[in-house]
């Protein structure tokens, strides 16, 4: 197993200190490849914030006291805020190497917070990138040589770090909802054009290659309404509109909307307006 790490003042207590806005307190790596397993179980947590970085491999980590691991795979972060319970393993099979920084200070959660990261935030899809290996191993190295303003140097370190996770959580972000809006907007237009004919809902999703659960999920927050209701309503819509515009019988307008049994249709028609298809008609005759 390869290790590299350093602390402030060599000490490896773990500490709070608010004389300043943010002060590194340590940072290091870790590599496994010939120990088996690394736990880590801290139950109270420590005075200090920490950030992981999870370079290759991967970890398990157990919020909450959980006894099941959520899996933290390569490109990803973690971060711990003070006293939260810590335990979480490395395997040496999964060849997981980790880096680590602690840091304190009395304006913490604001600078958090003002480069995207706020107090639900537990794991980070930060990507992999060779920055935040450079900025780790440029902390490490101060730390461990102690020149001239070494403290002020790993603040700014830190926060070139955060600047680089910030920056990458916004192109995710905004990759995400690039995607969203592309699929639901095909979605609203896929059901507005094919609305009369028979869509099976999850075989539309499974042909975008999105989960069922996911579709339905996001089709709704986009909509404010499921997709089968989406369609309900197309259908819905355009029968009043040929009730109240055309003389086709009522059969033939369930029909053209995507209904082939009339009897079904009427029910259906019933729910969505409150009357009757022939109710309907009758209210907007003259």
């Amino acid at each position: 197993m390869y290790i590299n790490s350093a602390y402030l003042n060599n000490s490896l207590v773990d500490f709070k200190d608010k004389s300043r806005p943010l002060i590194v307190g340590s940072c290091g790596t870790y590599h496994l490849h010939t120990r088996p397993r690394l736990p880590t179980y801290r139950p109270r947590g420590r005075l200090d914030f920490q950030l992981l970085y999870i370079a290759s491999g991967k970890a398990h980590f157990y919020f909450d006291n959980s006894e099941k691991d959520t899996v933290v795979t390569a490109g990803q972060m973690v971060i711990y805020r003070p006293k939260e319970p810590q335990k979480y393993v490395y395997y040496g099979k999964e060849q997981t190497q980790v880096y680590w920084v602690h840091f304190t200070g009395n304006n913490v959660t604001n600078i958090l917070r003002h480069y995207g990261i706020t107090n639900h935030m537990r794991v980070l899809s930060t990507g992999t990138a060779f920055e935040y290996v450079r900025l780790f191993k440029q902390m490490i190295l101060e730390l461990q040589r102690c020149q001239n303003h070494y403290p002020e140097l790993l603040t700014l370190l830190l926060l070139q770090l955060l600047v680089t996770i910030h920056r990458q959580l916004n192109r995710e972000h905004t990759a995400k909802n690039e995607y969203l809006e592309k699929e639901m907007g095909y979605a609203m237009k896929y059901f507005n054009e094919h609305y009369a004919t028979e869509i099976n809902i999850e075989t539309y999703a499974v042909s975008r290659g999105m989960s069922v659960s996911w579709f339905i999920r996001n089709f709704k927050q986009y909509t404010h309404t499921t997709p089968m209701q989406y369609l309900v309503a197309r259908r819905i819509t355009n029968a009043q509109m040929l009730l109240e515009t055309t003389n086709y019988n009522i059969t033939e307008i369930g029909r053209i909307v995507g209904y082939d049994n009339p009897l079904y249709f009427s029910r259906v028609f019933k729910k969505q307006t409150g009357m009757s298809p022939s109710e309907y008609r009758r209210r907007e005759e003259p």
